[in-house]
């Protein structure tokens, strides 16, 4: 096949069809930032607003409790769908950067003091550093950066030797949004749990393309988002420990989160409600409930089969072409970054459009990681579903394009 390697560990999954925003002969490689969405969610969304659009939690009349029970199915489904105990345990927020800040603020804001420590590593997005950075610099608490293994892993040998009693969080991503290393995540929480740290998981980039279980993770938070689940933008999904999140205190006030008010003292409803302040984004989880629906029926191990076997012909691909460099392990999940040698990352990504392949080109919210690998930016190809072995094909010849053309 012209562009790249053959496909050999696994038959492409084919579900282009279900995707209507991909045309014929578009290549679209930039999943990692977000999914395209399924005909199946796009239906549920227009259903919810077309026919049956209701407030829920509030309306005493037929179609609002139908869609108070409709919104609570997808709290149940996502609670299946990472291998929770309770549909309780999972809090509907705005997305991952929601539910990250929301334990910084509701739980390390409240529990960590001057002299404690939280532990990070090098590879985190931008919305696995802020929120903690925010919470460090009001407590007077101090944050330590994990390495990178050579092969760009979080490197757990190190975290073993650097953890101490003082340090009382660990937030990790699961799979990393530019390199793909994943995690181990069981390894973290055993070492996290064996200094009394807690340990938040990242899974934006991991609910996509793995199976997940938080009880096998043994993690304390873990925290999703729907749109890179082919999912809708604006609803997300923070899990947690029963014993945390019911003494975890709000940081919104608003209607729905009360159990009562009056001016002279406010009582807050039980979790979830408690962190779900006002009306929350009814239709977005519905539409999430579709999209887990989605995923669920192709199966995790399918996805990640399919994706590993491109990110292979893909990366067989570009390492013939001398001047690029590829980053991340051979074994990256469901995404490629690299660089060009004397190119930067944005005409790289211009040059690809006008073959129709769409890539993502910058620091992908993760300066420090380019920084820790010496480049301003890179260039990132991202799979899903809906690619196959002539998208990657066509990223590898377009690739070659720019090295001719830059010369």
């Amino acid at each position: 096949m012209a562009g790249g390697g053959a496909l050999t560990s696994a038959a492409p999954l084919d579900r282009v069809a279900d995707f209507p925003a991909i045309p014929d002969g578009w290549a679209y490689l930039d999943t990692a930032a977000t999914a395209q969405k399924p005909q199946a969610v796009i239906d549920a969304i227009t259903r919810a607003y077309d026919t049956s659009y209701a407030t829920v939690h509030r309306g005493v009349y037929q179609r609002s409790a139908d869609m108070t029970v409709a919104y609570e199915k997808a709290r149940e489904a996502a609670a299946r769908f990472i291998g929770a105990g309770s549909a309780n345990e999972i809090v509907f927020t705005r997305g991952a950067t929601e539910g990250i800040n929301l334990v910084a603020q509701c739980w390390a804001a409240t529990n960590l003091k001057a002299g404690d420590r939280i532990l990070l590593s090098m590879l985190e997005h931008h919305s696995n550093i802020v929120p903690w950075q925010m919470v460090a610099e009001r407590l007077g608490v101090a944050i330590d950066v994990l390495s990178l293994t050579h092969d760009h892993r979080i490197d757990l040998d190190a975290m073993e030797r650097m953890l101490t009693p003082a340090h009382k969080l660990v937030s990790l991503g699961h799979v990393s949004n530019v390199l793909g290393s994943v995690l181990d995540g069981r390894r973290a929480a055993d070492l996290a749990h064996g200094v009394g740290a807690k340990i938040l998981l990242d899974g934006c980039q991991a609910v996509p393309r793995i199976a997940v279980d938080v009880k096998a993770l043994d993690c304390d938070f873990y925290v999703f988002s729907g749109h890179k689940l082919y999912g809708p933008t604006g609803i997300g999904v923070l899990w947690a420990r029963p014993e945390l999140i019911d003494a975890m205190p709000p940081y919104q006030g608003g209607g729905s989160m009360i159990d009562r008010v009056s001016f002279e003292k406010t009582t807050y409803a039980p979790p979830p409600g408690r962190f779900e302040a006002g009306t929350p984004h009814i239709v977005g989880a519905l539409g999430l409930h579709a999209a887990i629906d989605y995923v669920s029926a192709i199966g995790p191990d399918a996805i990640h089969a399919h994706e590993a076997a491109l990110v292979a012909q893909a990366r067989e691909g570009l390492s013939a072409i001398n001047s690029v460099r590829l980053l991340g392990p051979e074994d990256s999940a469901g995404i490629v970054s690299f660089a060009v040698e004397g190119v930067h990352p944005h005409d790289i990504g211009t040059i690809l459009d006008e073959s129709r392949v769409a890539i993502r080109a910058g620091h992908h919210c993760a300066q420090p990681l380019m920084e820790a690998l010496g480049l301003p930016a890179t260039a990132r190809a991202s799979f899903g579903v809906y690619n196959g072995p002539d998208d990657v094909a066509a990223l590898v010849d377009g690739v070659r394009r720019v090295t001719r053309i830059f010369g």
